[in-house]
């Protein structure tokens, strides 16, 4: 890759991996659709990482008191609100490793296509635009409950098709399930940190058994770019959220799902 598509790849990983839009499908597109080269495992590694610090460096506060809290109930068995909700955490992770471990072959050697990208980008937009309208939105992610916590992570394992967005899926379900557009968002965020933690070491380890060259330049700039697209946009999402919806969202993924479509087929 040249500087201009390590740029623009390490923007888009950063700007759409918190967004509902899918950021595994806006890293496909680019070089199925402009015919740009594979970025390669060293290169999706090192925006993953960018955006794995800039969720952990936002929510730091939270995810220490989570650690400290879950640590109490565990030795001591006193449970608390934060506690609590690093079980669901956990809970929440496991569908995503399972069908991560049983299933990433699968969906490597076939749906990681445009097509398959056109279909879930426009259900999945249609899904959320339903859960947003439709949703109580009355619950904080402290009041998600254990059954709850493991709807939404079947849902988040529902992401590993590309297309359909991670984050969107679990706000989705947490919309669906009553959660408030905040908490949905806070939620969806906090579960990214142990599943993209988990990417992050098996995409790393197929990185040290590959063989091909490593462009150490561009991996810093992709990793720093990507962890700065990263942390504004967590910032400014959950600033405005409340107020915009996911309308904005759902408009995009429509919009895009045609696009896919048109040129696909005409």
């Amino acid at each position: 890759m040249d500087i201009f598509q390590v740029i623009v790849l390490a923007l888009i990983q950063g700007l759409t991996e918190f967004l509902p839009i899918s950021s595994s499908a806006h890293l496909i597109l680019p070089s199925q659709i402009l015919g740009w080269p594979d970025q390669g495992l060293s290169f999706d590694v090192a925006v993953n990482t960018g955006s794995l610090l800039a969720v952990v460096i936002y929510f730091r506060r939270e995810l220490v008191s989570m650690a400290g809290a879950w640590t109490v109930s565990v030795v001591k068995r006193k449970s608390s609100a934060e506690s609590t909700l690093a079980w669901w955490i956990i809970l929440a992770t496991i569908p995503a490793v399972f069908f991560g471990f049983t299933a990433k072959h699968f969906i490597e050697n076939n749906l990681r296509s445009s097509a398959v990208i056109a279909v879930t980008t426009v259900v999945f937009g249609l899904l959320l635009w339903w859960a947003d309208v439709a949703g109580k939105r009355q619950l904080t992610e402290y009041q998600t409950g254990w059954r709850k916590a493991l709807m939404i992570g079947f849902a988040q394992a529902l992401a590993l098709i590309p297309g359909t967005s991670r984050s969107g899926a679990t706000m989705t379900a947490a919309l669906m399930l009553g959660l408030t557009r905040e908490a949905a968002a806070r939620f969806s965020f906090l579960m990214s940190v142990p599943v993209s933690l988990g990417a992050a070491i098996l995409v790393g380890k197929d990185l040290l058994e590959s063989p091909d060259a490593v462009d150490v330049h561009a991996l810093w700039i992709g990793t720093l770019l990507s962890f700065v697209a990263a942390y504004a946009c967590i910032h400014f999402f959950l600033k405005i959220i409340s107020k915009m919806g996911m309308l904005p969202f759902v408009i995009y993924r429509l919009a895009l799902g045609l696009f896919l479509c048109a040129f696909l087929f005409l």
